[in-house]
């Protein structure tokens, strides 16, 4: 007996300037377990090239270094690496770094049942080439659309770290203290030495951390988490 069944059309992999929808990304996406980063930004999917050393794979290590010395010393928050964040139906990011509050306790993003985080991380962070990235043009709007929080980016060619705030609907940008350090708004405590950061001097940017979650407004952040019911515990 012949069989009737038409065969499975072949999955098409991922191209650079593609238009899809956010369904059929991750579908094409989950069917190249080779592929380490795609993105859809608004609709248009990005595939980078291969990734360098010293501009991206130490600055991106550094970054989860300091991020990860909040993040254990904060419950209630999570850092997490290069993973996709379902934002909105066109777009389907992929940040090289995240700070996140549990959504038991109040954040504003949740784990999907496929593992997925679905929603604005409250900061979000991004290594860049230059200020010619569309990190810092097509990524920054979809970002601020979506209400992350806070959003840096790390210029590595012009040896520059921006950092935006959402304040009013629109991102502003935090400035150093006379100390050269930035604090942010969102996670008291996590304070950034910029030029420690920018000279790769990772011993004084996770010395700054480490003071600044000892601090009192650390603490008072840390006593808010744990004065609140967690909500699945509900």
């Amino acid at each position: 007996m012949t069989s009737t069944r038409q065969p499975s059309p072949a999955i098409l992999p991922l191209e650079n300037g593609d238009r899809l929808t956010r369904q059929e990304f991750e579908r094409r996406y989950e069917a190249m377990p080779h592929l380490k980063k795609a993105e859809l930004i608004e609709g248009v999917v990005y595939v980078p090239a291969a990734l360098r050393y010293r501009k991206h794979g130490k600055p991106h290590s550094d970054v989860m270094g300091w991020l990860f010395i909040y993040a254990a010393a904060t419950p209630g928050v999570e850092a997490a690496d290069n993973t996709t964040v379902r934002l909105d139906p066109d777009n389907d990011p992929q940040p090289d770094a995240l700070l996140r509050i549990e959504e038991a306790y109040g954040g504003q993003s949740r784990i999907s049942d496929d593992d997925y985080v679905e929603g604005a991380p409250e900061l979000i962070v991004e290594i860049a080439a230059s200020s010619a990235s569309y990190d810092l043009h097509d990524k920054l709007n979809v970002y601020r659309r979506n209400q992350v929080q806070e959003y840096i980016v790390w210029r590595v060619g012009d040896r520059a770290i921006d950092w935006f705030s959402l304040q009013s609907e629109r991102y502003t940008s935090l400035h150093p203290d006379a100390a050269g350090v930035i604090q942010s708004r969102i996670f008291p405590g996590l304070d950034l030495p910029v030029e420690a950061m920018l000279s790769g001097d990772l011993a004084k940017v996770l010395a700054v951390v480490q003071q600044g979650v000892v601090s009192d407004r650390h603490q008072d952040f840390v006593t808010q988490f744990a004065t609140q019911t967690p909500k699945n515990s509900l």
